[in-house]
């Protein structure tokens, strides 16, 4: 198994930064706008829709408040055919900074180079976006 760790930093608060990483059902508003066209949640499962229309199911396997950790498995399907997908995000404090970390585990190994430039880039909206002083909620 192939794992992917990225991590930056995000110049908001940890509780802003974790707010929005917990609110899973509102990953295309929060966090990814405009690359995430629409998200709903059904029992444990997150059903994105890309903006082309395609969906992609997560499972949601955790989202601990205490440790800061939101964990999902995608299920598929997707444009890329996986045959296994975990992933943890996990919110540190750094002063009124956030160190913000994406782990990512994936077979078969060949995909890591696309998963890896995806999560390379996703990362780098997210702190974007949870810079913006507009979309920060008080804490």
């Amino acid at each position: 198994m192939v794992s992917i760790r990225v991590e930056t930093i995000v110049n908001a608060h940890p509780a802003v930064v974790w707010d929005a990483i917990a609110d899973v059902g509102n990953v295309h508003r929060r966090l990814l706008p405009g690359r995430v066209a629409d998200a709903r949640i059904d029992g444990d499962e997150r059903i994105l829709t890309m903006p082309d229309g395609t969906e992609v199911r997560e499972l949601i396997v955790a989202v601990d408040h205490e440790q800061r950790r939101m964990a999902y498995s995608v299920q598929g399907p997707g444009r890329m055919v996986l045959a296994h997908h975990h992933a943890a995000f996990q919110v540190f404090g750094d002063g009124d900074r956030s160190r913000l970390v994406w782990t990512t585990d994936v077979l078969p190994h060949d995909r890591e180079p696309a998963v890896r430039a995806r999560v390379e880039r996703g990362i780098e909206e997210m702190r974007a976006v949870l810079e913006r002083p507009t979309v920060r909620p008080t804490v």
